[in-house]
C-alpha cells in the first residue's frame, strides 16, 4: 500500500430526487411526496462505471464517512482510517460515495424535515420505513447521478444489514459486497436493548408523540439514556474494565461536602464509567434526534432476511457478487455465529463468499476503531482484475510441487482446498482444471494474500472442524501436505467426507528410506527438502506413514480410490517401479471417498 494520507477536501452535497407523481411509495404503506439526500464523495475521478464503491453507514453515522469538510482543519470522517490513499478503500482507484440514510436527520429526509404538505416538521407524521427502504433511496440517489453499476458496496453492523438487502435484490448491479460485524437480523439480547432505549425517549415527556419540534424542550434526557444504554453493547467487557475498571474520577472523590451529598442523594456514582457515558449521552443529543433514533432502530429491528425470503438460502439465490463477511471476536451485539450463518447459507448456495474472524478485545465498534488488519482485507479484496491476475500467474509457478494433486481433480468441479496458505493451489485448479470453490486457511496472512490473489477463503481452524461447511457441499476436498499437522486427524477425516464426496490428500511419508537412514546413521530427527524443519519447531505433530494411512482408512470405512508415490531421488523412483511403497515414496498422494466401494472396484495406484 502507498502512504496513508487524508482524501483532503470533501464537499456535502444534496440532491432531490426525481420521484414518480404518486412520490415514493414506503413498504410499510406511508408515502413521501418529496426527498432530499445529502451525500458525500471522495477519491479517483467516476470512471466508465465501474470504480464506485457505495459505503452504507451504520445506525447513528452519517454520510462524512473521510476527508476534510470545508472551514475545517483535520479530517473527521467516521470510517477516515479505512478511506484514502493507500488504504482499505484506495482513493487512488475508487471513487466513494456515502449518503445519510432515510430517516436520518443529517440531511437527508427524515421527522425534522419539513413537510411539504405543512411546511412544518413531520414529526409524528413521519412514515415508519424498512432497510428495503432505504436501500431503494440509495438507488435512486445513485441513479440521479448516473451510476447504474458499483464495483462495491460495504456496510459494518446496521450498514451490513443494507448491503446484505441490496445484494439480495439487486446483485447484478454489484461487482463486490462486503458485509462487517453485521447479521441477517438482531438476536432478542440486542432487540431488548433497542426496546429499552426506544422506551426511554417515548416515556420522556417532552416528546410529545414527536411533535416536540416547536417546543422550547426536547426529549434529551430520553435520547441521552437510549445512547448510554445502546454504547454499552458497542464495547466488550475486556476493553471497559481496561478503560474504566472501577476506578473513580478524582475530583469527586476529592469534591467538598455538599458536593458529595448532591450526588449521593441523586444515586449518583463516582465511578469513570459513569461520567464516560453521560459524556456520551450529552455530546450525542448534541447531533442527533430522538424520532431518527426512533424510526432508524425500529426498522434494524425488524429487519429479517431470513423472514423476508423464507430463509437465507432464499435469500441469496440469485447473489452473483463477490462476497467478503467479517466478525469479531469480541462483538456480543453481532455474534461471530451470526455472520457463520449467512457463510453457511452463502456456501450452500455456492455463491462466491470469503469469511475473516478477527481477534479483537474491543468489540463491536472494533470495526471502526480497531481497523489495522480489517483494512488490509478489504484492500485485498478490492484488488483489481488485473492485479488478482498478476498474483495467480505468479502462483502457477509452483504447478510442479502439486502435479499428484492436480492430476487426481477432476475437471470443473467443486472444490474445498484445507490448508490453503496463499492460495496457489487453489489458483493452479482454476487454471489447469476450471475448478470453482473455496480455500480454508488459520492464518490471517495466508487469507489477506489468496484473497487478494482472487480466491474466496474462509478463516477457520480445521482443527476446530468444519461446522461452517453444510454437507455435500462440495465435489471434492484438497488436504496438501496438513493432515500431519492436524490434532485430531481421524476426525478431521470424516468431516472432510461430510462436506464431499472424495477427498485427495497430500502428504509426506516418514517411513522412506531417507528418514530411516537419517535416523539409523545420525541418530536424530530427519531434515531435508521434504521435511524441512528441526524437531523444536516442526508444525508435523502426528509422523505416519503409508502404511499407518491405509490401516486408519481400512479401519474407518474409507475407500482409497487412487494413490500415487512419488520420490524426489532416481533411487526413489527406481524402488518405486519394484513395488516398494512405504519404503520408497517421500511423498504420497490419495484420493479417497466415503461410500464403500463396489467388489471390482480396484484402486489405480501408480508412481511419479
Amino acid at each position: 500500500m502507498s502512504s496513508e494520507t487524508t482524501v483532503g477536501i470533501v464537499h456535502p452535497e444534496t440532491v432531490s430526487l426525481t420521484l414518480p407523481p404518486e412520490g415514493f411509495k414506503l413498504e410499510k404503506g406511508g408515502v413521501l411526496q418529496a426527498i432530499t439526500v445529502a451525500y458525500e464523495r471522495c477519491g479517483a475521478s467516476l470512471a466508465t462505471n465501474d470504480n464506485v464503491i457505495f459505503v452504507c453507514h451504520a445506525l447513528t453515522g452519517d454520510a462524512h464517512v473521510a476527508g476534510i469538510r470545508p472551514g475545517e482543519t483535520e479530517p473527521d470522517g467516521w470510517w477516515e482510517g479505512m478511506i484514502g490513499p493507500g488504504k482499505g478503500m484506495d482513493t487512488n482507484r475508487y471513487h466513494v460515495i456515502c449518503a445519510n440514510i432515510l430517516g436520518g436527520c443529517k440531511g437527508t429526509t427524515g421527522p425534522a424535515s419539513l413537510s411539504p404538505v405543512t411546511g412544518k416538521p413531520y414529526g409524528s407524521d413521519f412514515p415508519k420505513l424498512t432497510v428495503g427502504d432505504i436501500i431503494e433511496v440509495h438507488r435512486l440517489l445513485l441513479r440521479q447521478l448516473g451510476i447504474t453499476h458499483l464495483a462495491g458496496v460495504i456496510g459494518g453492523s446496521f450498514g451490513g444489514m443494507q448491503v446484505m438487502e441490496w445484494v439480495a435484490r439487486y446483485s447484478e448491479e454489484i461487482d463486490r459486497a462486503m458485509i462487517i460485524a453485521s447479521a441477517a437480523s438482531l438476536n432478542s439480547q440486542a432487540l431488548a436493548f433497542d426496546i429499552i432505549g426506544r422506551h426511554a425517549i417515548t416515556e420522556d415527556p417532552n416528546w410529545n408523540m414527536g411533535d416536540y419540534y416547536e417546543a422550547e424542550l426536547h426529549p434529551h434526557r430520553g435520547l441521552s439514556s437510549a445512547r448510554k444504554l445502546a454504547h454499552i453493547t458497542y464495547l466488550s467487557q475486556e476493553l471497559m474494565d481496561e478503560k474504566f475498571g472501577r476506578e473513580k474520577r478524582a475530583e469527586w472523590v476529592a469534591a467538598d461536602q455538599e458536593q458529595r451529598q448532591n450526588r449521593e442523594a441523586s444515586f449518583g456514582t463516582y465511578f469513570q464509567v459513569e461520567s464516560y457515558l453521560q459524556h456520551q449521552g450529552e455530546k450525542f443529543i448534541r447531533r442527533f434526534d430522538a424520532n431518527s433514533y426512533l424510526h432508524i432502530t425500529l426498522a434494524m429491528d425488524e429487519y429479517d432476511l431470513r423472514e423476508n425470503y423464507g430463509s437465507l438460502e432464499k435469500a441469496f439465490e440469485k447473489v452473483t457478487s463477490r462476497l467478503l463477511v467479517v466478525s469479531l471476536s469480541g462483538d456480543w451485539l453481532f455474534t461471530p455465529c451470526q455472520s457463520e450463518e449467512l457463510v453457511t447459507a452463502l456456501v450452500r448456495q455456492q455463491k462466491r463468499v470469503s469469511y475473516c474472524h478477527l481477534d479483537t478485545d474491543a468489540g463491536h465498534d472494533a470495526f471502526l476503531t480497531h481497523i489495522s488488519d480489517l483494512k488490509r482485507i478489504i484492500h485485498s479484496f478490492l484488488a483489481t482484475p488485473s492485479e488478482m491476475c498478476e498474483r495467480g500467474n505468479q502462483q502457477l509457478n509452483q504447478t510442479a510441487h502439486y502435479q499428484g494433486v492436480v492430476e487426481m481433480i477432476h475437471r470443473a468441479g467443486r472444490v474445498l482446498d484445507l490448508g490453503c496458505g496463499d492460495g496457489a493451489l487453489l489458483n493452479i485448479l482454476k487454471e489447469r482444471k476450471q475448478i470453482s470453490g473455496n480455500g480454508v486457511e488459520i492464518s490471517v496472512e495466508g487469507v489477506i494474500t489468496a484473497i487478494g490473489a482472487g480466491c474466496d477463503v474462509i478463516l477457520e481452524d480445521v482443527d476446530d472442524g468444519l461446522a461452517m461447511i453444510p454437507d455435500d457441499s462440495y465435489d471434492q476436498v484438497v488436504l496438501s501436505e496438513t493432515l500431519q499437522t492436524i490434532k485430531r486427524p481421524k476426525e478431521l477425516l470424516q468431516q472432510i467426507l461430510r462436506v464431499a464426496h472424495e477427498a485427495v490428500i497430500a502428504f509426506p511419508n516418514f517411513a522412506c528410506m531417507d528418514v530411516r537412514f537419517q535416523l539409523l546413521v545420525g541418530g536424530r530427527m530427519p531434515k531435508g527438502k521434504d521435511i524441512p524443519y528441526e524437531w523444536y519447531e516442526t508444525p508435523n505433530i502426528h509422523l505416519f506413514t503409508l502404511k499407518d494411512f491405509i490401516a486408519l482408512c481400512q479401519q474407518e470405512g474409507i475407500v482409497i480410490q487412487e494413490l500415487i508415490c512419488q520420490s524426489s531421488s532416481w533411487l526413489g523412483r527406481l524402488l518405486l517401479l519394484l513395488g516398494f511403497k512405504n519404503f520408497a515414496a517421500s511423498k504420497v498422494v490419495v484420493r479417497i471417498k466415503r461410500q464403500p466401494a463396489s467388489p471390482s472396484a480396484t484402486p489405480r495406484q501408480g508412481s511419479s
